[in-house]
């Protein structure tokens, strides 16, 4: 192995760890990593041999990733608890189960090949926040490791216990046909069995495991990916459709019809379901999400309260778990659920199950339980290119022109600016409750834009076309990945 290290300081994000593989970290990298890593569980757990588990995803540079983050970790004393070809969900489920100190899965999520990454955490159901990630990076690159002894275990069969935890809780009382897509993504062997393990009617659709991703990314935010699964709900008359993410902490949803439903609105119906049932409930949900939450008419009857917070699945399940809510919601399908649901971490499996009891529950078609809501026009999630080092920058420099666009009154399609919130990036709310928001991705070099109006769909692109003109000035933004 090369003595060179390759560690790009801009690849630990505010709550988990992305790089291009070998150009901005190299094995020797993550092996430091990995001693960063152990260093920091044995400062936490005032332990000399704390006990990690260890995942990876299907992707074909994952498992030596992994073997290098290993010898990081044993190098400072961790013993180390492999599990294998894993979900991130899996994980996390495992720090319970077997009731280890930490745990590490290596993945990239959605992001394309040649991106890895590592979603780590120490606290049972969290994952690190900005504060763990910024100590991380000192002691990683810092060279602050601590020396020791640990060794290292394999823990075979261990999704079946992941899967047996999940069916058994979950058994519905009528069959539901579902259309289950993994974009060939690790959730392929998982979702699947899971889904008809409870009860369901499993139609699959690129489930073969890939690591090429020859159709899509795995990514349920990825409109190439919602309209393969909303033609096949449409071919074979599915009641539902899902869609996963690489390492299955995500959902996307298709409806009866072929529609999509963006995530935040599947949130919201779970929450309206789980209200019926839990009276006085708190709800989280990130800034990206559909400003429908505020005035719900079937939560403000049953007491319930929705608060909204940072994007980012670290930093709404630790929002969900510091404020004991029930449940938290993503716009991107990461959902979180308390005792007696899950865990508190996300599984879009166990996401996907509660919409199923929705379902269930309501018997009635997905479609008719959507046209519950009141209309509102939404953008997908829409990222422009934007270096590391300048998208925050941005982000405040938008934030200074909305402030003085507000103070001057000046109108947008007609409306004043009537609210600012600044909790993460800058949402900006209109005098009729349309709203553009504009923040940093947390884990890639981009800005994420997100619009939505309760009026018209005209007023939604307008809001966007406003945001992107006040983009295109700072002359710092690149190609977009998607745009309306």
């Amino acid at each position: 192995m090369s003595n060179k290290i390759i560690i790009d300081k801009f690849g630990f994000r505010e709550y988990d760890a992305r790089w291009l593989y070998k150009k901005d970290i190299n094995k020797a990298g993550i092996r430091n990593l990995g001693k960063g890593f152990g260093s920091q569980i044995i400062q936490h757990t005032k332990k000399n041999n704390p006990r990690v588990v260890v995942g990876h995803d299907y992707r074909s540079y994952s498992e030596e990733i992994k073997t290098e983050l290993k010898e990081g970790l044993k190098s400072t004393g961790c013993n180390v608890e492999d599990i294998g070809l894993s979900l991130s969900p899996m994980v996390y489920f495992a720090q319970f189960n077997l009731n280890s100190d930490a745990v590490a899965m290596i993945t990239a999520s959605h992001n394309e090949n040649g991106w890895t990454g590592v979603k780590m955490g120490i606290k049972k159901g969290l994952t690190h926040a900005p504060e763990e990630m910024s100590e991380l990076k000192d002691i990683t690159l810092n060279l602050k490791f601590i020396e020791g002894h640990g060794n290292e275990k394999e823990i075979k069969d261990f999704d079946k216990v992941y899967k047996k935890d999940l069916i058994n809780k979950n058994k519905l009382n009528n069959k539901i046909k579902a259309v289950v897509a993994c974009g060939n993504g690790t959730a392929g062997i998982f979702a699947p069995d899971i889904l008809r393990g409870i009860g369901c009617e499993v139609i699959e659709l690129d489930c073969d495991l890939d690591w090429t991703f020859p159709k899509y990314n795995p990514n349920p935010e990825d409109l190439k990916m919602l309209h393969e699964i909303s033609k096949s709900v449409k071919q074979y008359n599915a009641d539902i459709g899902f869609g996963f993410d690489g390492d299955g902490d995500r959902v996307g949803v298709i409806d009866n019809k072929g529609n999509e439903i963006f995530s935040d609105k599947i949130g919201l119906l779970i929450a309206r379901n789980l209200s019926l049932s839990h009276n006085n409930s708190k709800f989280i949900v990130d800034v990206k999400s559909t400003g429908l939450y505020l005035n719900d008419k079937v939560l403000n009857k049953n007491q319930c309260k929705t608060i909204y917070w940072k994007t980012g699945h670290s930093h709404i399940k630790r929002k969900v778990y510091n404020d004991k809510a029930l449940a938290g919601f993503e716009k991107s399908g990461h959902f979180f659920f308390n005792q007696p649901l899950g865990y508190g971490y996300d599984d879009g499996i166990n996401s996907a199950i509660q919409v199923c009891h929705l379902l269930d529950n309501q018997k009635k078609k997905m479609d008719e339980i959507i046209n519950e809501l009141p209309k509102t026009y939404q953008s997908p999630t829409m990222a422009p290119y934007c270096k590391d080092e300048e998208k925050y920058n941005v982000v405040e420099e938008i934030l200074s022109e909305i402030v003085k666009i507000k103070d001057d009154k000046i109108k947008i399609h007609n409306q004043e600016i009537k609210d600012i919130l600044t909790v993460n990036g800058v949402r900006f709310t209109l005098e009729d409750g349309s709203w553009g928001l504009v923040r940093a991705s947390s884990n890639k070099p981009s800005l994420v834009i997100v619009t939505e109006s309760p009026k018209s769909n005209e007023r939604k692109i307008e809001i966007f076309r406003f945001i992107d003109n006040l983009l295109q000035k700072t002359g710092k933004i690149g190609e977009y990945d998607q745009k309306l």
